[in-house]
């Protein structure tokens, strides 16, 4: 490797300036090469497995007020660890359902087994990932004894082995005159493990009595600012075979994929064909269906039309356009003829594909498979949108898997090398994965993006239409993972087709009629997060008089103008609540605050003096009127009293729910930090409970979110024990007060890493964490109402606050202030156009870019006693500013990385 200086930058010394020296580093070697060896390679080690939760706490359980957990727990959690592996041996496997189809291309699970199941890719549009009820042991809402997919059925009965189609995998090994036939799949292997690092998941097959170790990624292109190529509707599986013998072996893997196109439509006037297809470095099956008596445009428009694709790469691959039933033979594994097959719809018609390798002692091989589908026949009654966006680049899946294998080793490498740079991090594993892993929504059927490019999501599979403001408010990671999608959502619909001409914007886009006081607070917040996570300013100054109408909207719902909003909105939990409610009191200060920062920003400087008013006064008024000298609170309305629902004098989730998004979006204070403690430690006080259990069963109606012996925080407790906490004794949403709601839950752990409660923090996610092990249900679904519910996507701001990592792409601001291993810390970054990672070690701070680009100019870091800053070992002047144990690092001009390049600088 050879290490060379790029550009230098000089600017005047100044009085205050420090010594700087500037060196960018270039990894001088093939683009090709650096992708391929940039990423350490993932250790296979198994997980040291935490204590459970109940456990660590006196008597396996507590209730509010008793001691913590003890210190050795504690302890645990800030371990770096290992991967989390699930195994066969441990009864791990059965209900995972990792999604690795692409984002917004429908919904294909990858089973613990290494088998694809679910296929929900044919525009049903139903609730849930399986539609169901199912009994329970208490009132549920307003529901009686019985749970909806919506209510979390699949939390108390998860889903398994939903294999409406026939796919899967079989191994054909041949060594010393021994020949085996052995599918993939949980049965047929002594052991199984699967490495639970979304977005690619590594399964291990295992047995001691064959030749050979089995590898097996599976995935589909991940690659962070890129949403195109990460919305591919195609799931790849890629097999290592090492041969760990003296002799030769000989390995042939086959895949299959049954032909079930038009899987809901098709009758007996339609016909299934299998083709064979082949392409410059790959062949397969194309599988489609048509109309016995000719084209028919009618069935062509059906919801679950379309075709699929499978495929091996290489240019010696066996095909079989019609592999034959029953048990596998050698006759499964061998080509047949290259005619298309034709098959009515209610025969079974399945196309194979298949690799054989000669593998040497010691050698090992790699042979890559892929599935493709296509179903763009998506669409949703009174949107304004139809279609799937990936037609507007491919006619069929063969044209995707095309696209795939001619891009494959970019579209590989970047996914491996993001993989490799989120979990090549100091945090412990386990966290990475469960603030990270929730981002896999967008890859279900939770969230849809149409032929016109517009986003559209449900808050849970086919639950609850219409992108809901104040729901995907709390979901942090799309806006920093994809973030054009989140501003195109900002400008296309928040700002366009669901803004009202008072300012107002519909919590539903055209599917609702009303603003939500909550969504339009986060939504303005949101605007602010697109900003910063934009290249340049073109995103604020386009939008800026339509910011400025929803803004003011918010502002005047202060009827009696004393900064604190009153006016009877909808908010999350589903009811209008009247009066001065502390959460969102509290957003609409963090809401309009933004609004002032961007008023700056646009030289707006009366507006950016009107919202600086509201907020002073409204901070000012909040902390003597809400606060009850533990914890904030709803102070009801004058008139109507405690006669309409609230949480009045409970300690409720969300209570400072405002100064949480501040820090996402680097802001200055909103609340005071002595009082936004305390509430926060209320909240651990009274809401967390490691053992909900006993709580939930003295206050029925909640939806079973979290069940006997585990942990989570409740969303609202009565320490004041009042006969009626929240005024009305029997309104259906009442039961929401007695859940444990994990996006609620996330946004409390991101907001407690931000204040120093990192102990808590990581209680309360790795209780989360626990929640969703694989042995009881599936570690890729959070549920709320419905599955893959959007707001656990607050998950990646605990990771936020945990980097303290704080970025302003047009003004090329970058910050970190890591809350844990400060001494030697390492984590990923993304910004507006590249991403890498950062690593601190003392004074010593390196940003390295693996991918796109990074302009920058000003830096802050948590340094005191500063004497001069080194960037490199050449002496650059440029000035550095330190204040309240941070030093902001101002740049004479702006710097550029490129991908491969790193920027390293010194602090003494």
């Amino acid at each position: 490797m050879i290490v060379m200086p790029l550009r230098h930058y000089t600017c005047a010394c100044h009085p205050n300036a420090g010594c700087l020296e500037i060196k960018l580093f270039f990894m001088a070697i093939e683009r090709r090469k650096f992708l391929r060896n940039v990423g350490l390679a993932m250790a296979g080690a198994l997980t040291v497995r935490l204590p459970v939760l109940g456990g660590a706490f006196a008597g396996g359980g507590r209730l509010p007020l008793a001691p913590g957990p003890d210190a050795a727990w504690i302890a645990s959690l800030y371990e770096r660890g290992n991967v989390t592996t699930y195994l066969k041996s441990k009864n791990e496997l059965q209900y995972i359902g990792m999604p690795v189809g692409g984002i917004m291309c429908g919904t294909v699970y990858l089973g613990g087994d290494g088998r694809l199941w679910l296929w929900d890719i044919f525009n049903k549009n139903q609730e849930g990932i399986e539609p169901k009820v199912v009994n329970y042991s208490a009132n549920v809402l307003d529901g009686g004894k019985k749970v909806r997919s919506r209510d979390g059925a699949c939390y108390i009965e998860p889903s398994k082995n939903i294999r409406p189609l026939d796919q899967g995998f079989a191994l054909q090994l041949s060594w010393n005159g021994q020949s085996i036939i052995r599918r993939f799949d949980e049965e047929s292997w002594p052991e199984i493990s699967f490495e639970a690092t979304y977005p690619i998941a590594t399964i291990r097959y295992t047995d001691p009595a064959l030749p050979v170790a089995i590898t097996m990624e599976a995935f589909s292109p991940f690659i962070p600012l890129n949403e195109d190529d990460s919305g591919l509707p195609v799931t790849i599986l890629s097999y290592k075979i090492e041969n760990k013998s003296t002799t030769p072996v000989t390995a042939t893997i086959l895949g299959w994929l049954e032909n079930k196109t038009a899987i809901y439509s098709a009758g007996d006037a339609h016909e299934r064909v299998n083709t064979i297809v082949k392409g410059k470095n790959w062949q397969g099956i194309y599988e489609s269906v048509r109309t016995k008596n000719g084209s028919s445009k009618d069935f062509q428009q059906q919801y679950d039309y379309g075709n699929f694709c499978i495929a091996a790469a290489g240019n010696k691959v066996i095909l079989n356009p019609a592999m034959p039933g029953g048990e596998l033979t050698a006759a499964h594994f061998s080509p047949m003829p290259a005619g298309p097959v034709v098959r009515n719809v209610e025969e079974k018609l399945t196309g194979a594909v298949a690799t054989r390798h000669n593998i040497l002692p010691g050698k090992t091989i790699r042979t890559d498979f892929a599935i493709s589908w296509y179903a763009a026949n998506l669409h949703f009654k009174d949107i304004q949108g139809e279609g799937r966006y990936y037609a507007n680049k491919f006619a069929d899946a063969s044209a995707v898997m095309k696209y795939v294998q001619e891009n494959y080793a970019r579209l590989s490498n970047e996914s491996r090398l993001w993989k490799n740079t989120w979990y090549d991090a100091s945090l412990p594993w386990w966290f990475m994965e469960r603030t990270f892993l929730n981002i896999s929504t967008l890859a279900t059927t939770t969230a849809h993006r149409f032929r016109s490019g517009r986003f559209y999501a449900w808050e849970g599979v086919g639950t609850c239409e219409g992108t809901c403001t104040h729901v995907w408010q709390y979901a942090q990671a799309v806006g920093r993972i994809f973030p054009a999608l989140e501003r195109d959502t900002r400008q296309r619909v928040d700002l366009g087709i669901g803004q009202m001409p008072d300012g107002g914007i519909l919590f539903r886009g055209e599917a609702e009629k009303r603003p939500a006081i909550d969504g339009q607070a986060g939504t303005i917040l949101r605007i602010y997060r697109e900003h910063q996570m934009s290249k340049d300013s073109t995103f604020l100054q386009k939008n800026w008089p339509n910011i400025k109408k929803a803004t003011l909207f918010l502002i005047r719902q202060d009827r009696n103008n004393d900064g604190m909003e009153d006016t009877p909105m909808e908010n999350t939990l589903d009811a209008i609540w009247d009066g001065e409610i502390a959460w969102i009191v509290g957003l609409c200060i963090a809401a309009v605050k933004a609004a002032a920062l961007m008023a700056t920003e646009v030289n707006d400087t009366a507006f950016a003096a009107i919202c600086n008013d509201y907020t002073e006064k409204g901070k000012r008024n909040m902390e003597t009127q809400l606060f009850n000298g533990e914890y904030f609170i709803h102070q009801p309305d004058k008139v109507k009293g405690r006669s309409v629902i609230g949480s009045y004098n409970t300690c409720h989730i969300d209570q400072v729910y405002g100064q949480s998004w501040a820090f996402q979006v680097g802001m200055d204070r909103v609340l005071d930090k002595a009082k936004t403690l305390s509430a926060l430690k209320a909240l651990y006080k009274y809401n967390f409970m490691p053992d909900v259990g006993p709580y939930i069963a003295a206050h029925p109606g909640g939806r079973p979110y979290a069940l006997a012996g585990e942990g989570g925080m409740i969303m609202n407790t009565n320490p004041r024990n009042e006969e009626f906490p929240f005024g009305v004794k029997d309104a259906w949403q009442l039961g929401y007060f007695n859940e444990c709601m994990s996006g609620f839950e996330h946004q409390v752990a991101a907001h407690m890493m931000a204040e120093g409660m990192t102990d808590e923090a990581l209680t309360l996610t790795r209780a989360i964490h626990d929640r969703y092990h694989a042995a009881k249900r599936n570690p890729f679904n959070e549920i709320e109402c419905s599955d893959h519910y959007a707001r656990a996507m607050a998950s990646y701001g605990t990771f936020i606050t945990a980097s303290g990592f704080r970025y302003h792409g047009p003004n090329g601001f970058i910050a970190f202030a890591p809350a844990m291993n400060k001494d030697n810390f390492k984590a990923p970054f993304v910004t507006a156009e590249g991403w890498g990672t950062y690593t601190q070690k003392g004074g010593s701070h390196t940003l390295q870019l693996k991918y796109g680009r990074l302009q920058l100019q000003t830096l802050c870091f948590q340094h005191t006693g500063v004497k001069e800053v080194l960037l490199g070992d050449k002496k650059t002047p440029a000035t550095f500013n330190e204040e309240n144990g941070y030093v902001t690092i101002q740049l004479a001009a702006p710097l550029q990385l490129e991908a491969g390049q790193q920027l390293h600088l010194t602090i003494v």
